[in-house]
């Protein structure tokens, strides 16, 4: 693994080193590398990975169709005479928008761009302002549908479903820890008694009434029966293009066009690191890496809770330098046998992964959710790293919270009947 972060400070894409460490190392030590062809598109011919390009023409339809303005002014008109509410109003429309977009970064860029001058005009600090939409931002990947789960329960051989729910009351829990936080710290941020709203608030809530929905429609679906996590994924990215093409009328082919470019894209390269990691996972397994952890953990001693907080430990490391996706194709091969020793669910272990992940998006020096808002904003990336801390901390103290009652992942989806 330290070499490939080599490789990739050298320039290398992700793809092409995840394909030439293990070829090289498989050619010194087995003199090549067998089935090769049969070994990649075995790994590539899953129905389940359909449903990541699907999510994410989902996210961009949405996006291009401007939906986060109905989101902000509907979660604007209901919570803007609470303390701060200019502030959680934000955080409600992350919570909605990264349910609907998926992305951490898309949910910081598209709600930034209009929250961001709204809270400073209403008196809400810098400081607060940037650290808000950054640490709402990384809602994106926690609250469903997610793309990273969904890639993990197919590497992992996990239900969908359970993860989706498993990561509702999470995702909540911490948009909740993020509101509270703005009303105890920005109380001060608060509409001028004497201004009145820009619309009435029942017409507000009806047009975001479509956009709320999706997540509904998508994941009421899946839990009822009536389509699959694929199924589900094609279906939503109709209905996008329903409300964002016919109700919104905001989205033109124009938009459509790069939508659907920036999405294939975005799954071929995907699709290409997937590959890679096939091969990844051969050489481990050739090296005999997770027979030989697997050995090293019981001889330690190290146990459940000492495994999983080392684990997030080295999460958080590889996320400062790597995306979510090459992460869970890198680390599961060689962990899931100590996992199954261990005893560890494979639901909840998707949960407290993804929160690390969440605190490597915004971690300074340079992470991607602080580098949106200095884009956004023309801040200096100094200031923008300063706001973040207050949300790094709730989000360890989520995690923490997570290791010590797993119940919190994991009531949810034993409830609706997954076995676990």
């Amino acid at each position: 693994m330290a070499v490939l972060i080599v490789l990739l400070y050298l320039g290398l894409p992700m793809f092409a080193a995840l394909f030439l460490l293990p070829l090289g190392v498989l050619l010194a030590v087995e003199g090549g590398v067998p089935a090769l062809g049969e070994m990649v598109i075995g790994n590539l011919d899953g129905y389940l990975l359909v449903a990541i390009p699907l999510f994410m023409l989902m996210a961009h339809v949405m996006v291009r169709g401007r939906v986060v303005d109905d989101l902000y002014a509907a979660a604007f008109a209901l919570v803007r005479n609470l303390r701060g509410g200019v502030g959680i109003a934000t955080v409600f429309a992350c919570t909605i928008f990264a349910a609907i977009s998926g992305s951490s970064v898309a949910t910081a860029l598209t709600v930034g761009k209009i929250a961001i001058p709204q809270m400073l005009r209403y008196g809400m600090s810098r400081k607060g302002a940037f650290g808000v939409v950054a640490g709402g931002g990384t809602l994106g990947i926690l609250i469903p549908p997610s793309a990273p789960m969904v890639l993990y329960a197919y590497v992992t051989e996990t239900s969908v479903g359970a993860l989706f729910l498993a990561g509702l009351i999470p995702g909540l829990m911490m948009a909740a820890m993020f509101a509270l936080y703005v009303m105890a710290t920005e109380g001060h941020a608060r509409v001028p008694e004497g201004e009145e709203l820009p619309t009435a608030i029942l017409p507000v809530l009806a047009r975001a009434g479509w956009s709320m929905t999706l997540p509904v429609f998508v994941l009421g679906g899946i839990y009822m029966g009536v389509f699959t996590a694929t199924e589900a994924a094609g279906t939503g990215a109709l209905y996008a293009l329903f409300v964002a093409g016919v109700i919104y009328r905001t989205l033109t082919w124009r938009d459509l066009l790069s939508g659907v470019q920036e999405a294939t894209r975005t799954s071929s390269m995907l699709l290409l690191i997937i590959a890679g990691a096939a091969i990844y996972g051969y050489m481990l397994t050739k090296l005999g890496v997770p027979q030989r952890l697997t050995a090293e953990i019981a001889a330690i001693g190290l146990g459940r809770t000492g495994f999983i907080i080392a684990m997030m430990g080295l999460l958080f490391v590889l996320g400062l330098v790597l995306e979510s996706f090459s992460i869970i194709l890198l680390t599961m091969p060689a962990i899931l046998p100590a996992m199954g020793v261990l005893g560890i669910d494979k639901v909840w272990y998707g949960v407290l992964l993804t929160l690390s992940l969440e605190m490597a998006l915004i971690s300074p020096p340079v992470a991607m959710n602080l580098v949106v808002i200095k884009a956004i904003t023309g801040a200096p990336l100094a200031e923008v790293n300063r706001s973040i801390l207050p949300y790094m901390l709730m989000l360890a103290f989520g995690t923490g919270l997570l290791i010590a009652f797993p119940e919190i992942a994991l009531w949810l989806p034993r409830a609706a009947g997954y076995a676990g």
